[in-house]
């Protein structure tokens, strides 16, 4: 049943605020690792595992997170998530080694797990049917700004502050999240209790989906499969999968429920879904290496750029709710959104190392128009058939291949950057030889320059040599990051077909018992 006036909007804004929390600090972190490393004395190897651990207890969750909801009521299990998390975040802030970090930190993803897919379907039987556009626009605010502003927020504080705040920063939020929780939203029933738990689905769920995120969290820096713990936990995974999926699809009580996969719209949902993390992840963690490394921004000043692109998709989305409401269908906005993320690959392609905060302002407010109009339409057309408990099952497996396609969309771009790195150096060292004219131009030109500033002969040779290997390694690094904007927009422009294999519905309907 549809909730009314004020309830209504305090319900929305709880469940976006209690998203934004386990959205934000899927990026906060990494702009704090630095810091985090330095006071902990930790390896640069050893300090990931504070964002692995996250995202691996995280996307285990997600699936299980419509049959947790349903077994304790959704009410319960939100709520409890939200309380989890907020003490995680304390614990966090709190931890003296890096062993305390990560154990709390994967207490933060297991609670974080519960908040993304449950709220979506709060949302979604809080407001009415007929609004189901705008109800999905404004969850998709925390699902998109939040990995946005992520890194925005996290260098302020750390410009500001010190590590331990990012997550300190939690903890009021959490509070006000779970009072509004515990005094508005309605208390749904356990539907589940007094079934069996499917303890082995559980288990081989953890083992397919963790080791799968590990692999692909962990795969580059380890060389991928020239590690053997990589090699065992690639193995586990595939078969994981395979006896998780022949488990759920034989058990009586499943934790996850594949025959939803029947719905054409939604299995071609979730590929489009893994499709949108691969780029709104996959962009997100390009640009800001991009920007730092090779550009010389701030962490600060990398996040800044980010926030006006962020705006955008906050402006857009309740327009987007409202063209899906009056029947415009959602495959012709998500066509312009992919076609719109394209652009924005495209723009960033042709950045040079004299690139500016200023050249990045029109792509980067392309990009957050886009991603607007693909965040609403994509969720909208793989829930469009579901009914009833498959709607919060749905939600789960939804969420899960995003944030599957965020990792995947990472590790692919990482290791094209380390691949074609090697490559463009290669070309471009043909170029370094005498009988260049322009090398040899500029060569003299930084022989000239040091010997003005009183160095011999000699060193200004050598001197001279560094700086061409300093310039060498600075156009590699150009090519190589024009090569993975343009991989990203490849992938979301030639996904457009997929949105055509989808029904077409001027206006979807989501039932209010979304159990």
């Amino acid at each position: 049943m549809a909730e009314q006036g004020f309830t209504k909007w305090i319900i929305t804004f709880t469940v976006i605020t209690a998203s934004l929390l386990e959205l934000i600090d899927t990026t906060i972190v990494n702009v704090a690792l630095p810091q985090i490393q330095g006071n902990l004395g930790a390896t640069l190897e050893d300090i990931a595992w504070i964002s692995t651990g996250y995202a691996v207890a995280n996307v285990i969750v997600l699936p299980m997170s419509g049959w947790l909801g349903s077994r304790f009521g959704r009410k319960n299990y939100f709520l409890t998530s939200i309380i989890i998390f907020t003490i995680a975040s304390f614990l966090c802030g709190n931890a003296t080694s890096l062993e305390e970090l990560i154990a709390f930190r994967i207490l933060q993803g297991i609670a974080g797990g519960g908040l993304i897919s449950t709220a979506q379907a709060i949302l979604l039987e809080t407001w009415p049917r007929e609004d189901v556009g705008i109800a999905t626009a404004l969850f998709g605010l925390g699902a998109v700004v939040g990995p946005t502003v992520g890194p925005t927020i996290g260098g302020y504080i750390i410009d500001i502050s010190s590590w331990p705040w990012i997550f300190y920063v939690n903890i009021p939020v959490g509070i006000l999240a779970a009072y509004c929780t515990y005094t508005y939203i309605r208390t749904t029933p356990k539907t589940g209790q007094g079934q069996p738990v499917d303890w082995w689905g559980i288990g081989l769920l953890a083992v397919a989906v963790g080791s799968l995120q590990t692999v692909l969290e962990k795969g580059e820096t380890e060389d991928w499969f020239s590690t053997p713990y990589i090699t065992v936990l690639a193995v586990a995974s595939v078969i994981g999968l395979l006896l998780f999926i022949w488990r759920e699809m034989s058990t009586d009580h499943p934790i996850v429920n594949f025959k939803i996969m029947r719905h054409r719209s939604f299995s071609v949902g979730m590929v489009t879904s893994f499709i949108l993390g691969f780029g709104l992840y996959g962009s997100v963690f390009v640009f800001p290496v991009f920007c730092q490394n090779l550009l010389g921004f701030s962490a600060l000043q990398t996040g800044e750029l980010l926030f006006p692109g962020g705006l955008c998709t906050i402006m857009m989305m309740p327009f987007v709710g409202i063209f899906l409401k009056k029947g415009i269908p959602a495959q012709f906005m998500a066509t312009i959104g992919m076609f719109l993320f394209f652009v924005f690959c495209n723009m960033l392609s042709k950045s040079t190392l004299a690139s500016g905060t200023n050249d990045f302002f029109l792509p980067l407010v392309i990009r957050g128009i886009g991603m607007a109009l693909l965040f609403v339409p994509l969720t909208t057309l793989a829930i469009q058939d579901l009914k009833g408990a498959e709607i919060g099952q749905g939600s789960g497996l939804n969420n899960m291949m995003r944030q599957l396609g965020g990792s995947f969309g990472i590790a692919a771009l990482t290791t094209l950057i380390h691949t074609r790195q090697g490559f463009h150096r290669s070309n471009l060292l043909t170029n370094l030889n005498e009988a260049n004219p322009i090398f040899i131009e500029r060569f003299n030109a930084f022989i000239n320059n040091f010997i003005s500033k009183g160095f011999s002969m000699s060193d200004a040779r050598h001197m001279a040599n560094q700086a061409m290997e300093g310039t060498l390694i600075k156009q590699s690094l150009l090519l190589t990051y024009s090569d993975a904007y343009w991989v990203a927009g490849m992938v979301m422009l030639c996904s457009i077909p997929l949105l055509y294999l989808q029904k077409f519905k001027r206006n979807v309907e989501i039932p209010a018992d979304v159990h």
